[in-house]
């Protein structure tokens, strides 16, 4: 088929090649020491010989998407920041295990190809991957017409990380006595939007211009937020001080994904009362009168990283992350599990510990108790 057939089918190469061209610059800036070639070639390529320091290196990989947060972005024709809430999704949940992010590729399917907003999708992916300190080294923007309207895209991603045996994080480290330490998210991050956008969006909700003077903010601007990036930050700490885990709070809530790096045997009681509310999770539950039950099942509810650190080490955990500017707060502890104690949810992915939440949380716009 010849090009000119193949843009009458409804893909444009000569988009796509304008798309690249555009792309170009963003993405060679998140080049870091390992990456091999430039844009355009069939793989990309990372040299790990760098890390011949390593005892035992072991690879860690993952792969997610932005989900429905993505029509909020087209709605408002913003698509500078989603590929940042995409970075987030991926690297944040390479760092749980101790893994330090090295590259990502990304994934771009879309109805027909508008060089200039692949182009600004791209760059938030560019944007996210320098805040993780990872290399964008590839991706495939994929037009789809037919299949799906010409301005309807997706995204997805997957990230590969390195880690040394020795300092693999997980359940098998974490013991009774310790401390649960809660980092600040910066909003809803990339999960529950189909709930979110049900309540504010519907019928009866205020809608994408509304402004909500608890936000400070309209809706739109609200949801559209970028997940707040981690990796460096829990990097940093693992180096610092003895930490035994990390928790990415994601689809699930804050019981489910700390349940899973907890081994069985133990449970942790989190205390809601140490953190405020942030405005946008009581807009929600009160707009939509949504259950706390329901609430907490969705949403991060302020907190999007968890590290989980020995007692003695909680001081200098604290400070470390004070000084990275991160908003972190102890918020719980662990303890050894009753017989027959379920917690307040089932450990996303089925295997774990027991998490219960306990205590009132406060309503406001910042922790109670932040460093």
């Amino acid at each position: 088929m010849s090009g000119g057939a193949y843009a009458a089918a409804g893909v444009d190469v000569d988009a796509g090649e304008r798309a690249v061209a555009l792309m170009r610059v963003s993405v060679s800036g998140t080049h870091r020491a390992g990456v091999i070639g430039d844009v355009g070639g069939f793989a990309g390529l990372f040299d790990l010989s760098e890390f011949r320091h390593m005892k035992r290196p072991i690879l860690a990989t993952s792969t997610d998407g932005v989900g429905t947060k993505i029509a909020v972005a087209r709605a408002l024709d913003i698509h500078d920041t989603i590929g940042i809430d995409l970075v987030a999704m991926v690297v944040d949940d390479l760092v749980v295990c101790g893994a330090e992010p090295l590259f990502m590729t990304d994934y771009i399917a879309v109805g027909a190809v508008v060089p200039e907003r692949i182009a600004a999708i791209v760059s938030g992916v560019a944007e996210g991957c320098r805040q993780a300190g990872c290399a964008l080294v590839g991706g495939e923007t994929a037009e789809h017409p037919g299949l799906m309207q010409p301005d309807e895209y997706d995204i997805a991603g997957a990230g590969t990380g390195i880690v040394d045996a020795d300092d693999l994080l997980g359940p098998d480290r974490v013991r009774a006595g310790d401390v649960v330490i809660a980092m600040a998210s910066s909003g809803l991050h990339s999960n529950g939007y189909s709930l979110a956008r049900r309540v504010l969006l519907g019928d009866g909700g205020p809608g994408l211009a509304a402004y909500i003077p608890e936000l400070g903010v309209t809706v739109g601007e609200e949801l559209l937020v970028p997940t707040r990036i981690y990796s460096l930050d829990c990097l940093a700490l693992a180096r610092a001080v003895e930490t035994h885990a990390f928790s990415h709070v994601t689809g699930g809530g804050l019981a489910a994904n700390l349940a899973r790096v907890l081994p069985t045997h133990l449970a942790a009681d989190i205390d809601r009362s140490t953190w405020a509310l942030p405005p946008v999770f009581d807009v929600i539950a009160r707009t939509g009168a949504v259950s706390p039950h329901d609430m907490e099942r969705t949403f991060n509810m302020g907190i999007g990283m968890i590290a989980v650190v020995p007692a003695a080490a909680e001081p200098a955990a604290l400070e470390v992350l004070r000084t990275r500017g991160v908003t972190a707060w102890t918020c719980g502890t662990v303890r050894d599990r009753r017989d027959g104690e379920a917690g307040d949810a089932e450990a996303k992915g089925g295997t774990g510990g027991a998490v219960t939440l306990t205590g009132d949380q406060p309503v406001g716009r910042s922790s109670s108790s932040s460093s």
